[in-house]
């Protein structure tokens, strides 16, 4: 899965396409759908004594979309940017832009080596 929670994402595709940096509020459907942070906003009307809405009325929920319409915003390019997986010196896995070729963030603690 190359785009995770909590991860800056640029939507590509939609109502919402070239709108700011956006962060990635959850992963759904074994990483195929994300939920991003103020993106394809709608309204659900709920009775009264809802857990969310005690009152009732109407919540403004954010719902998910393709993972295939947003793009992981590079800060080192400033753009949306695919992603690649590389092992870094130290045996660390590490997620990369592939169109700058810098690193985003670690994925796995770097392995030590066992010498005889």
């Amino acid at each position: 899965m190359k785009i995770q929670r909590g991860d800056t994402v640029i939507v590509t595709t939609g109502d919402d396409a070239g709108t700011t940096p956006r962060k990635v509020l959850q992963v759904l459907d074994d990483g195929q759908r994300v939920v991003v942070e103020g993106v394809n906003r709608v309204y659900k009307h709920v009775k009264r004594g809802h857990p969310k809405s005690p009152q009732g009325g109407r919540l403004q929920l954010e719902m998910s979309i393709a993972i295939s319409n947003v793009r992981l915003h590079c800060n080192a390019c400033g753009k949306g940017v695919r992603v690649g997986y590389r092992y870094a010196a130290d045996g660390s896995k590490e997620r990369f832009c592939k169109a700058c070729d810098a690193a985003v963030n670690k994925v796995s603690p770097a392995k030590t080596t066992y010498q005889k």
